[in-house]
């Protein structure tokens, strides 16, 4: 299974995909003239701006439950793989990949919020629906089925074992729990809350992940005041290494572009197609809004969470670096004991929990059976991270579910819900290497179909900030900015081009009508 799975990764992540996921951010970033420091005070506004309605959920509803997609293994197990296999300048791609990527981010989740539609009493979107409808005629439904199958196979059944993989890995450090007691758990917890829909996954992502994320990036700064002396020299190895200027790690340069650019994006999920569901699912009254919110989503993922992580393992020199031939460039005895008792000295939580433990405990050197402040708070910390991603990848897969049944036979969510359960414990039990190279494959195959797809139908995406940008100047504020595209331009829009006119209207009669009176 190995041998198979690390075949298709070869052609899945090879250098076009690598090179082509930058190159995409870096042409959309220029055409939308760098949006993303343009309007960063806006994208914070827009975050906390609430618009909802029974149908659609809130802007930071869907900032929230993206964000739980984002936030997870990959902030804490990815940054520490980044490092064992790129060293300290894997960090610098993971930093440039997540800023150009927010023009990525900003196209899929307009294109999202464009073509969605009214299913069940909730609003559905993402690639398969955009492809669909933008591209049109039978090759977009062909292509949209694809991409909708790929994705249910990935976060319905690749990705949830990585997820549930990395909290058992961090409880097994910190706590003296069987991998199937872990297994079993998630189980339950998962299950309470999948077959809510996305307004109970909305609610615990909205309680959980901000809280979570501020905490961590708040146990960062304090390592990082501790070691206060040591940043200007961290920094400049980590420039210096992405650019081959560091002679230990010169010779894995291109390991290190490469890993950083494929942890980045699983990590910040831009471009991938997996952001677009939640986005596709807000009630906004401008797209190019929820582009906006979506992409600023990767900045907090990759710049403050992975950075944060970065700096706890890098500071406290807890890590290995892999010479890409079966030896150590650096090897600091970092590992961590797999569920069949062997040493793992690659990038896993261990890295960031003996970080911590040594910051706050004084561990000079890795005792594999010291537990101290760090290794409970990371096995904590990713199990919230961790199952809120899980929550976030059922609604992912249920959406495209939905698209592909157009709602019917029901009973099918049910087996998705369970199939995607049994993934979520077969990862408690499973090699990390597997389940980590498994999930690779599912996220570069998206990341294949998804790029194409909104570089095919960009031009609305793109219209659409001008369009916001427009009425935010005549306005006064972006705040009052209301989409209506030219049905002859935007096609097969038909959410804006019927039911948003419909009730707007309604809403007008209705407050001609009884607005004196409530006064």
């Amino acid at each position: 299974m190995q041998t198979i799975v690390d075949f298709l990764n070869g052609l899945v992540w090879s250098s076009p995909l690598v090179y082509g996921l930058l190159a995409v951010g870096l042409y959309f970033s220029l055409r939308m003239r760098f949006f993303q420091i343009r309007h960063f005070k806006e994208m914070i506004r827009l975050m906390f701006q609430g618009e909802k309605s029974p149908v659609g959920i809130s802007s930071f509803q869907a900032l929230a439950v993206s964000l739980s997609g984002r936030v997870g293994t990959g902030n804490i197990v990815g940054v520490a793989t980044a490092i064992y296999i790129g060293g300290p300048g894997a960090i610098f791609w993971m930093w440039l990949i997540a800023f150009l990527g927010a023009g990525s981010a900003f196209v899929e989740s307009t294109l999202a919020q464009i073509y969605k539609q009214n299913e069940d009493n909730q609003y559905r979107g993402g690639p398969a629906y955009y492809i669909e409808k933008g591209i049109g005629g039978k090759f977009g439904k062909i292509y949209a089925a694809v991409f909708a199958l790929v994705t249910i196979l990935a976060t319905g059944f690749l990705l949830p074992g990585i997820q549930s993989n990395s909290i058992a890995g961090s409880m097994t450090n910190s706590f003296t729990m069987p991998h199937w007691v872990i297994g079993a758990i998630l189980v339950v917890l998962v299950g309470l809350v999948i077959f809510g829909g996305i307004k109970s996954i909305a609610n615990v992502a909205t309680a959980v992940v901000p809280f979570m994320a501020l905490v961590y990036v708040f146990v960062a700064i304090i390592v990082v005041i501790m070691n206060i002396q040591e940043v200007p020299a961290m920094f400049a190895l980590i420039f210096k290494s992405a650019f081959g200027m560091e002679q230990q790690f010169g010779g894995i340069i291109g390991a290190m572009i490469a890993i950083g650019v494929q942890r980045g994006i699983y990590s910040n999920e831009a471009g991938q197609g997996t952001g677009p569901h939640a986005a596709g699912a807000a009630e906004v009254s401008h797209p190019a809004k929820q582009g906006l919110v979506q992409a600023f989503s990767v900045y907090v993922d990759t710049l403050f969470v992975c950075t944060a992580t970065a700096l706890m393992i890098l500071m406290t020199g807890m890590y290995n670096v892999s010479d890409g031939d079966g030896g150590l460039l650096v090897d600091s005895g970092v590992y961590q004991e797999t569920p069949g008792g062997e040493q793992n000295v690659e990038g896993t939580v261990a890295y960031t929990q003996a970080g911590l433990d040594k910051a706050f405990s004084g561990q000079d050197t890795f005792q594999a059976g010291f537990v101290g402040f760090g290794s409970y708070f990371i096995s904590f910390a990713l199990l919230f991270f961790c199952y809120t991603t899980i929550l976030a990848y059922y609604y992912i897969a249920e959406t495209n579910l939905v698209y592909l049944t157009k709602g019917r036979w029901p009973i099918v969510k049910t087996l998705l819900g369970v199939l995607l359960i049994g993934s979520v414990f077969y990862g408690t039990i499973n090699s990390a290497g597997l389940a980590w190279d498994m999930g690779d494959l599912g996220v570069g195959l998206m990341a294949w179909l998804n790029v194409i797809g909104i570089l095919i139908l960009q031009k609305p995406a793109i219209a659409a900030l001008k369009d916001f940008e427009k009425q935010k100047k005549e306005k006064g504020s972006g705040k009052y900015a209301i989409y209506s595209p030219d049905p002859a331009t935007v096609k097969s829009a038909d959410f804006w081009h019927v039911d948003y006119p419909k009730r707007l209207k309604e809403e007008k009669e209705y407050n001609m009508n009884y607005g004196d009176d409530e006064r």
